[in-house]
C-alpha cells in the first residue's frame, strides 16, 4: 500500500470516528462536549424545510437548538445511515445521511431523515468539523412504541465508569 493511500485510509477512519463521536454526543445529549469536535468559527446551518434555514452560532448555538428540539423526548437516538468522504490535503468534504429515532409521550414515535454536507479541517493532527449544513429529508410518525430507559452504565466503554 502506498504512503498516500495509507494516509487517506487513516484520514477516512479519523473522519468517520468524528462523525460517530458527533452522533454519540447528540444521542447522549452531551452538549458540553460539542466544542471539542468543531473548528473555531465553524458555520452551522440547519434547514428544516419550513422556511429560511437557521444559521446557528457554532457548537453552542447547535447545542441550544438541538437541546430545545429534543428536550421533551423520552427516547432519542442519532443513527448514521451512510457517509461519503472526499479527502484532500488538510481538508475534506463529505455527505452523511442519518436518521433520528425519537419518542415522546404525546406524539408517539417519530423518525426524521436528513443529510449533512460537511467541510472538515485537520487541526493539530485532528479532524474537526469546519462547517456543517443540515437538511431534513423526511419524517414519519406512529403512536405505538415501547420505551426502555437507558442507564448511565449504557454509556460506559469497556471498564470505564460512565460519565453520564
Amino acid at each position: 500500500m502506498s504512503a498516500s493511500l495509507d494516509q487517506e485510509s487513516t484520514d477516512y477512519i479519523a473522519i468517520t470516528r468524528l462523525q460517530a463521536a458527533y452522533a454519540d454526543m447528540i444521542t447522549r445529549r452531551a452538549w458540553d462536549e460539542l466544542p471539542s469536535i468543531f473548528c473555531e468559527g465553524a458555520r452551522i446551518v440547519v434547514d428544516r424545510m419550513d422556511g429560511t434555514p437557521l444559521d446557528l452560532d457554532g457548537p453552542a448555538g447547535l447545542a441550544a437548538f438541538v437541546s430545545k428540539a429534543i428536550g421533551h423526548m423520552d427516547f432519542f437516538e442519532f443513527v448514521i445511515l451512510n457517509t461519503v468522504i472526499e479527502i484532500g490535503d488538510g481538508e475534506a468534504h463529505g455527505r452523511m445521511y442519518m436518521c433520528e429515532i425519537r419518542h415522546d409521550a404525546k406524539a408517539g414515535q417519530t423518525m426524521s431523515y436528513g443529510l449533512y454536507r460537511d467541510h472538515y479541517r485537520k487541526q493539530d493532527g485532528r479532524w474537526k468539523f469546519g462547517d456543517r449544513r443540515y437538511r431534513v429529508m423526511g419524517r414519519t410518525q406512529t403512536t405505538d412504541y415501547n420505551i426502555f430507559p437507558m442507564a448511565a452504565a449504557d454509556f460506559a466503554i469497556g471498564g470505564q465508569e460512565a460519565a453520564r
